[in-house]
């Protein structure tokens, strides 16, 4: 059975006083498929070793940029490591080629309340509209955007709601390593929370 590799780039700079992000890290599903890569733990003066970013993304077969939702982007440190790791010729451009076809999504936490992110909401745009630079992104690098997984309300959250959520990802990235996408549809599936959940 052909199994997949996970590498999940993970960028946050105030980890220690996130709750939900502490247990998504603590509980992150054990497998020898799946590499966790701490950003701002390997670059904190943001000095990013580019041709180390490209071998772990050669790799691997399935990328999650995993990262709170800070003022309806990325934290700083991901941003670079975008700029500068994603480059002209080897990411995207006539001879890039080197993600072509790898699978990409994001993990994002929120405090915000699903309720807040549509046209009538306080927040004005739903999550994958705001996400949508992302998704260029994957897609002038050739590689295969998925909805992503969202956390909502995490100011709010208990630590057994945390729980839950840390076991629906891990439910998630199981079914990656075994099944991967094939021709799977998300038209009706805003995030992969939802998708997953209709999987066996």
């Amino acid at each position: 059975m052909t199994t997949n590799k996970i590498l999940i780039l993970f960028a946050h700079p105030l980890f220690e006083k996130s709750m939900i992000n502490r247990i998504l890290i603590e509980y992150l599903l054990d497998s020898p498929n799946v590499t966790l890569h701490d950003l701002y733990e390997e670059y904190p003066e943001f000095d990013i070793d580019i041709k180390r970013e490209q071998d772990l993304l050669m790799e691997h077969d399935i990328i999650i940029w995993h990262h709170p939702f800070y003022w309806y982007s990325c934290p700083p440190l991901l941003k670079q490591w975008i700029d500068l790791v994603l480059e002209y010729n080897w990411a995207y451009g006539k001879s890039g080629n080197a993600l072509k076809d790898k699978i990409i999504f994001q993990t994002i936490t929120t405090g915000g309340s699903e309720e807040n992110y549509c046209s009538e909401g306080k927040d004005r745009f739903t999550i994958p509209q705001l996400l949508e630079p992302f998704n260029q992104t994957a897609m002038v690098c050739k590689m295969i955007y998925l909805p992503p997984f969202v956390i909502h309300g995490t100011h709010k959250m208990n630590s057994k709601e945390a729980l839950d959520m840390s076991r629906m990802y891990n439910k998630l990235l199981q079914h990656l390593i075994e099944n991967g996408i094939g021709k799977e549809t998300f038209e009706n599936y805003p995030y992969l929370n939802q998708w997953i959940q209709t999987k066996q």
